[in-house]
């Protein structure tokens, strides 16, 4: 097996994969692994972060609260990112509450490390700042998503989404959970599920859903999954400049 191979199986976070290799090694060294149970929260809206949390194989859930204390879901990270990387660079608050949405194993690491490797190396600004603005584009094109199309649509989006960092495996929900990540009522979602269900793009009984026709399920979804698919497709190769004239990768999809 060469090396490129290797070092692909090994890292399964892409992000993480993407460091220079001595950079990579280092805060290898210091990461630890941890796994959480579905809902648990990594850190509160407007708490004080210590770690970066690098998935490999669950997904984080990014939920903007109310003070009525309702939420709604705008981001979600996968094995392509990870949370935490806003504090590296500047800020040292959250934002968002984080939240558990898929349980599986992932990677933590303490901020100071991060910030050094960060602070001495213009590769790593550079991808940093390409991944943050790829979250932030999965954040705006949310907003638009979450106003303008239908619980259905929504949906179809986000277990595409789940389906991707899930690589096929069923998965764990129930009616209220989805929607409190869509920001949905009740009725609504268990009707938007009941009809995907009769288009047989899913299978859905006592909390576990599963999809069944991939290729459907995204003919029926909203433009809103593939336009962000394809910006963290692209996100890991950073810009050299920001001068992005004649790039159309990031502004839309070709």
């Amino acid at each position: 097996m060469d090396k490129p191979q290797a070092e692909k199986k090994i890292y399964k976070n892409q992000l993480l994969g993407a460091f220079e290799p001595d950079a990579r090694r280092r805060i290898m060294r210091l990461a630890k692994p941890v796994t959480l149970k579905l809902g648990a929260t990594v850190c509160e809206a407007g708490g004080v972060l210590t770690h970066v949390y690098f998935p490999e194989g669950c997904v984080l859930s990014l939920l903007t609260v109310l003070d009525n204390g309702s939420e709604i879901e705008c981001a979600n990270i996968g094995r392509e990112g990870a949370f935490g990387i806003f504090s590296a660079m500047y800020s040292r608050v959250s934002f968002n509450r984080c939240t558990v949405q898929l349980e599986g194993p992932m990677l933590r690491c303490e901020i100071k490390p991060l910030q050094a490797e960060f602070q001495k190396s213009p590769h790593l600004q550079d991808l940093f700042v390409s991944y943050s603005e790829t979250l932030l584009s999965q954040v705006m094109q949310t907003v638009a998503c979450n106003s303008l199309h239908t619980v259905e649509e929504r949906m179809c989006r986000w277990l595409l989404m789940m389906h991707d960092r899930a690589e096929g495996e069923v998965l764990t929900y129930t009616h209220e959970f989805l929607a409190r990540i869509m920001g949905a009522n009740r009725t609504s979602v268990t009707l938007a599920a009941q009809s995907l269900q009769n288009q047989n793009l899913i299978s859905y009984r006592r909390g576990l859903m599963q999809v069944k026709d991939r290729a459907g399920l995204e003919a029926v979804s909203c433009e809103c999954y593939a336009i962000v698919k394809a910006r963290f497709d692209a996100f890991l190769t950073p810009p050299s400049t920001a001068n992005q004239k004649e790039k159309l990768g990031r502004t839309r999809v070709p």
